[in-house]
């Protein structure tokens, strides 16, 4: 009898001490899976805000150079005003600074001539695209670039840069098809940053519009386009953080803390 009690009482204490040790595990798991999602939470945020600023200064980088190419194409018409009316010589002009496009405009905001004259005739009051310059008319100092717009006539993605000439009597624009722009961007979209981001197996990162809630970027890919409050996280643990324009989650299965 006495040998049977021993044996109960020593079963009793492993098996309590099983259970202590089963939640000290679980305890050390969860810190350490809250611990590794908040790593990766600020990771996403760190390389999103990197891309974001990146993507910043190149605009401001090629708004400067576009700017620069119209003063350029300023300063070639007022030496050879025999070619502001030539199309030719503008298409060769604006091949020459690498440009798509070249646009004269009188003092009232017309084209009246350019290597495009198709363009001819179209003014500030064509579109709302083409509004965006009309501070022009009221400072001859003034110089403007666009950013990445579809333009009025074609819808076609370009950035535009104007300046006055010397005389203040003409307005010279430049277009620019950005495809180095347009490829950075490409590349820094949310979707292919969140891809590439390493995840151990059983975890899950989703970058969300916070205005929209909807997934731009997943390590799951059928769960962009998604809104975020609509994906089933039952089987997860979630820490989750808005950061600006992003709410970045990660997801930690259940699974992954056995």
């Amino acid at each position: 009898m006495k040998k049977r009690k021993l044996i109960i009482l020593a079963i009793t204490i492993i098996a309590a001490a099983l259970l202590l040790e089963g939640f000290i595990l679980k305890y050390v798991n969860d810190k350490n899976s809250d611990r590794t999602s908040k790593v990766l939470l600020d990771r996403v945020i760190t390389v999103l805000d990197k891309n974001d600023k990146s993507e910043e200064a190149l605009i401001k980088s090629l708004k400067d150079d576009y700017i620069v190419r119209a003063k350029a194409v300023s300063y070639i018409i007022d030496a050879k005003p025999e070619v502001e009316y030539d199309v030719d010589e503008l298409q060769k002009i604006a091949a020459l600074i690498s440009v798509d496009e070249i646009h004269l405009f009188d003092t009232k905001g017309y084209i009246y001539s350019g290597s495009v004259p198709k363009y001819f005739g179209y003014s500030f009051d064509s579109g709302e695209q083409m509004a965006y310059f009309k501070p022009m008319l009221k400072d001859k100092k003034l110089t403007m670039c666009q950013d990445v717009t579809p333009n009025t006539s074609e819808a076609k993605e370009m950035m535009y840069a104007i300046a006055w000439n010397e005389a203040g009597n003409k307005m010279i624009q430049v277009g620019i098809e950005p495809k180095r722009l347009l490829n950075e961007a490409k590349q820094n979209e949310v979707s292919n940053v969140v891809a590439d981001m390493p995840v151990y197996k059983g975890m899950e990162i989703l970058v969300a519009d916070a205005d929209t809630k909807i997934v731009a970027g997943a390590t799951d890919s059928s769960k962009i386009g998604q809104e975020i409050d609509s994906i089933d996280m039952r089987n997860y643990r979630c820490v989750e953080k808005q950061d600006g324009a992003y709410i970045v989650a990660v997801m930690v299965e259940d699974s992954y803390y056995l």
